[in-house]
């Protein structure tokens, strides 16, 4: 039996692979729906689009979640992105959906938020520092717009210290994954190392982006444009590739990943090859290791990267750079070369 939802909106949207993708609003103007027209995932946002419209948000936080689910900013966020935001959209709404607006400006306020928050933090720190910054992202857009008169979530600080400073590729990690791993994953791995790129730029890479010599691509996630020399090993892996699309990366059957898909493929290619502790994202990491291993400098590195000077210092010294021994040695060995040249240096 079919249902018609009446009011349904759409908007049809060019990707940045050239693809298009159609998203759905209960109504003009209307909170976004999941799942794709049909499906019972469908029908049941829209349920739930329309009983919260019954119930009217306004004065209420929830009218600020919907209102920023309408906004440029949110629907300009990649797909990934905005699907993880919706997540914590509903863990806020669920909680302070029907939180007054006009109580954001006492000063209480805050410390409920963050005592929310350190429930959250009960089961994942990181996400709960990941539900805070989507709460301060959304108050700042409606303050921003004069829906609120305060930001309560701003400048909270973090409870997450993690750090990948130790989690680094070595040869044998990248050798066992290139024994065991299907062949499809090969190149992603060699993308990964001899650009120092993230996953969702390289799942999006064209054939258009690689001229033979370098690679050229627009960062996602910064919006910078990078130019890339491609070395040999990664030359000869590209060259040798089948273009079974006008993107680079594809899985098994010729198609263009998707990032969970990949996501799925990569762990389990790596668990059987025995690498463990590692994932796709610390080969970000592994690349400027290996580059400074080699004694590029920090502009060079922040070239390739698409860091800022002061990001890849930064990154370096407390996040990427992995305090590899061979970097001491080489150190030691400088100074020794000083050393030696300064003794024979005439009185």
């Amino acid at each position: 039996m079919r249902v018609r939802l009446k009011g349904i909106n759409s908007i049809t949207k060019k990707l940045a692979d050239g693809s298009k993708r159609t998203y759905w609003y209960a109504w003009k103007g209307g909170p976004p729906l999941r799942g794709e027209p049909g499906t019972p995932e469908f029908v049941a946002s829209y349920n739930e689009a329309a009983a919260r419209k019954a119930t009217g948000p306004q004065g209420t936080i929830l009218s600020l979640l919907q209102g920023y689910q309408q906004s440029t900013g949110f629907l300009d966020l990649r797909d990934r992105t905005r699907s993880d935001y919706i997540g914590k959209i509903k863990q806020i709404e669920e909680r302070f959906g029907d939180f007054p607006l006009a109580a954001l400006s006492d000063r209480r306020t805050r410390g409920i938020f963050m005592a929310w928050r350190d429930q959250l933090a009960l089961q994942s720190r990181r996400q709960a520092d990941y539900a805070w910054q989507v709460f301060a992202l959304i108050l700042q857009w409606a303050l921003d717009r004069g829906l609120t008169t305060a930001n309560p979530c701003a400048r909270g600080g973090r409870l997450y210290r993690g750090t990948r400073v130790e989690k680094i590729w070595t040869d044998d990690d990248e050798a066992a994954f290139l024994r065991s791993a299907p062949a499809h994953l090969h190149l992603p791995l060699m993308l990964a190392l001899w650009t120092g790129q993230r996953q969702g730029d390289l799942l999006r890479l064209s054939w258009s982006a690689y001229d033979g010599t370098h690679i050229r691509l627009k960062q996602s996630k910064t919006g910078k444009r990078v130019i890339i020399p491609v070395g040999a090993p990664l030359k000869a892996a590209l060259d040798a590739a089948p273009r079974r699309s006008p993107i680079i990366l594809t899985n098994s059957r010729g198609r263009p990943w998707m990032s969970h898909t990949f996501r799925t493929a990569w762990h389990t290619a790596a668990r059987k090859a025995g690498v463990s502790g590692l994932t796709f994202h610390d080969l970000r990491g592994t690349a400027v290791t290996r580059l400074a291993k080699v004694e590029c400098s920090v502009p060079e590195i922040a070239t390739i990267t698409g860091h800022s000077l002061k990001d890849t210092y930064a990154i370096m010294d407390s996040h990427y750079l992995h305090r590899d021994p061979a970097l001491a040695t080489s150190a030691i060995r400088k100074l020794e070369m000083g050393n030696k040249t300064a003794s024979k240096a005439p009185n």
